[in-house]
């Protein structure tokens, strides 16, 4: 068996589409970390400002892209089976369109709602006015990055991702450019401060989805589909196929990236020192969490391709590995946190009294790593065999219903104070793990019963 599981074969695949997942999933956390970075730069008020907008956009654009999300593990198993292209094609296609409809009507809720947000969040006029115009700028970009989204799942589900981080690799210096050139005033620009974060994110995006139209068009595989060579006819039916599969993605993703929203609303009562610290924190865990999601992305795709290929057994195999692999990262990432935490804190600050508190923060990051380890890669493992609906109650349950309220009582009725809300979370974490990993031993036995 487990010379089986870890045969040379599984473990090049694996690894031929985990590592580039991988780098790109850091290079978009590090497209975010310079636009806050360099806002900060400019001034602490477009510092806040983008922080605001960003806050109130990541938990939507990811809830939304969730969605579109579906497409990956449905062309992975048409991949599998061997469809006729027309058939990918049409999946793609009509995706596209939804991403479209979205998108439009994401922008017609924010221009209906946005100032109503922003105003009910009772922000110093100044940082509010930067937020808006922030977000404004960023709406611009939201129609190319959510079919830039369709393309990158429809490429990643032929098991091509070193195309997608090809991809983020020309963004990256194209992002930090213009954000050097909007947010600072070069090149004979005007110097827009953290406005320009947005605008430079839009002119991103518009380039990453130009970069994929080309090379879906151009570039062996994907150009045999043939995909914006003609526009098939909008079809409800399949639309309805996608939202079935995304929408419980989308909302798990949602109610997951929400929950540390809330948590950093809660937090605010508390001193600067403890906030800063608790951020610096969060952010490191987000860092480390690179991995757990990458391997979940890679295993959406190599199970929906074996499930879509009748290969139970080897989908069963590389669901094991994934999270057998993640593990093991998150126990040496546990061992250097222990090691090395003040040193990690001290990348954040000069200050030793954040640099003190934050190290204490990271000794609870390990539990979180632990926890991120199982759920992200099960998830991942779930969603390659379309089972995705018990995922998105498990988020529910696990994050808003038991995580958060434990935090909430810890961090408020006692000694545990702003560590309380790490607490319910890793409790959440650890219940929603144990619920995925229950789940996926059932769906597995049931398709070795029906095979």
């Amino acid at each position: 068996m487990v010379q089986s599981l870890f045969s040379r074969e599984k473990m090049s695949k694996m690894m031929i589409v985990f590592l580039p997942i991988l780098i790109t999933q850091l290079g978009l956390f590090a497209i975010s970390f310079f636009d806050t970075f360099m806002s900060g730069k400019f001034s602490p008020i477009d510092l806040a400002g983008v922080a605001i907008g960003t806050s109130l956009w990541m938990p939507i654009y990811n809830g939304c892209s969730g969605i579109l999300l579906a497409v990956t593990p449905i062309v992975a198993q048409l991949f599998g089976q061997r469809a006729k292209p027309g058939c990918i094609r049409q999946a793609v296609m009509q995706a596209i369109y939804l991403a479209l409809i979205m998108s439009a009507l994401l922008i017609i809720l924010g221009s209906l709602f946005l100032d109503s947000m922003l105003n009910f969040m009772n922000l110093e006029p100044e940082v509010k006015q930067i937020a808006f115009q922030y977000l404004i700028a960023l709406s611009f970009g939201i129609v190319p990055l959510f079919v830039y989204t369709v393309l990158r799942c429809f490429i990643d589900a032929l098991g091509k991702t070193s195309v997608s981080m090809f991809i983020t690799i020309i963004a990256l210096p194209v992002n930090v450019l213009a954000n050097y050139a909007f947010i600072y005033g070069k090149f004979g620009l005007p110097a827009y401060g953290g406005i320009g974060a947005g605008i430079a994110s839009s002119i991103t995006y518009w380039i990453i989805m130009l970069i994929a139209i080309l090379i879906t068009a151009q570039v062996d595989p994907f150009s045999q589909y043939g995909l914006l060579r003609s526009l098939p006819k909008p079809s409800s039916k399949e639309w309805w196929n996608t939202m079935k599969i995304g929408l419980p993605i989308g909302m798990a993703i949602f109610f997951e990236s929400s929950i540390f929203a809330a948590v950093t609303l809660f937090m605010s009562s508390y001193d600067t020192i403890t906030i800063a610290s608790h951020q610096a924190a969060m952010n490191f865990s987000s860092f480390l969490y690179m991995v757990p999601l990458s391997f979940s992305m890679a295993l959406t795709i190599l199970v929906g391709q074996e499930v879509g290929a009748n290969q139970f057994k080897r989908a069963r195999e590389f669901s094991l590995m994934g999270v057998l692999f993640a593990v093991g990262f998150s126990c040496i990432s546990a061992i250097i946190l222990v090691v090395f935490r003040e040193q990690v804190s001290y990348l954040y600050t000069n200050d030793p009294e954040v640099a003190l508190l934050t190290a204490r923060f990271l000794i609870f990051a390990i539990f979180f790593q632990l926890s991120d380890a199982l759920q992200a890669p099960i998830q991942g493992a779930l969603r390659g065999y379309k089972d995705v609906n018990v995922t998105f109650f498990m988020t529910l349950l696990s994050y808003w219903i038991i995580g958060l309220p434990v935090g909430y009582a810890l961090a408020n009725y006692t000694s545990f104070g702003a560590f309380g809300y790490w607490i319910g979370l890793i409790t959440g974490l650890a219940i929603g793990a144990t619920g995925l990993s229950i789940r996926l031993i059932i769906v597995q036995r049931r398709i070795r019963a029906l095979n």
